[in-house]
């Protein structure tokens, strides 16, 4: 039986796309764990998905993965005993990538997802599986929150409205004292072309509603600091240059420029 069968769209489109990046531009990103599972996706899935992406919206996907790791690796630098705690793990692959095998990487999503993931990804020797809904904290009691702790939430939040992503950070706020948190978001400009690319798939279900038009002030309404606002695609504009097309280097342009995609570095407490 295939491991990929009754995967949805939503997880399988950052897979592809970090399959896509890491054949075309392995210099930019390289995710060995990713090209080995390429052979097992459904191949009408992987082409569904290929055929209404274009190399723009691959990279994009992959840069959010890409900015990441680089702080992550900067907090693992800081810290010698710490926790990388993934919110909405899906089939994320950091903790194959990043080779930190003395922290514990915990991948937390709901339980179909937990099973589905145990099935194609298995689990490392420092990686801890639990299955909960992000929401209910009920899952930090896991955790020894007395330690640093760096949670990631990957498109997650735009699900959601912002008022329970207000409320969720001020109860993980309470839970995580050594706490910093990243995430990705878009303007509300760019949750409009995102919302169009999801529905472009073929996931018609997937509405996204959280934007963030304001880093600074989004931090101050939740009672957090911001660390950083980076923008998604410094790094491949500089590395890739003209190894890429032209209509993505304008809309990467376009993007860094009017902050429509962003990553938000927020220290709780």
């Amino acid at each position: 039986m295939n491991e990929f069968n009754g995967v949805a769209d939503t997880m399988l489109i950052p897979m592809a796309a970090r399959i896509y990046v890491s054949k075309r531009f392995p210099e930019y990103f390289y995710d060995k764990t990713a090209l080995e599972l390429e052979g097992k996706i459904p191949a009408d899935a992987l082409e569904r998905i290929q055929k209404s992406s274009s190399e723009y919206t691959m990279l994009a996907s992959v840069a959010r993965y890409y900015n990441f790791d680089e702080i992550i690796k900067n907090f693992l630098n800081r810290h010698e005993r710490c926790n990388i705690v993934n919110l909405g793990a899906g089939l994320e692959t950091a903790a194959f990538r990043l080779h930190a095998d003395g922290t514990i990487f915990y991948e937390i999503d709901l339980p179909e997802v937990i099973d589905r993931r145990k099935n194609i990804l298995g689990a490392k020797e420092n990686e801890k599986l639990i299955a909960a809904d992000i929401f209910n904290l009920e899952w930090a009691e896991h955790i020894d929150t007395s330690l640093p702790s760096l949670l990631i939430v990957s498109g997650v939040f735009q699900y959601f409205r912002e008022e329970k992503i207000v409320r969720f950070l001020s109860d993980v706020k309470k839970r995580f004292p050594k706490g910093e948190l990243i995430f990705d978001a878009t303007n509300e400009i760019g949750i409009k072309y995102a919302n169009k690319y999801v529905q472009k798939t073929g996931n018609t279900s997937a509405q996204m509603y959280f934007y963030v038009n304001d880093g600074q002030a989004f931090a101050q309404k939740c009672g957090t600091e911001l660390v950083e606002q980076r923008t998604f695609y410094t790094a491949a504009r500089k590395m890739l240059k003209r190894k890429l097309k032209l209509y993505t280097r304008i809309a990467m342009k376009v993007c860094d420029d009017g902050g429509r995609t962003i990553i938000l570095h927020l220290k709780l407490n």
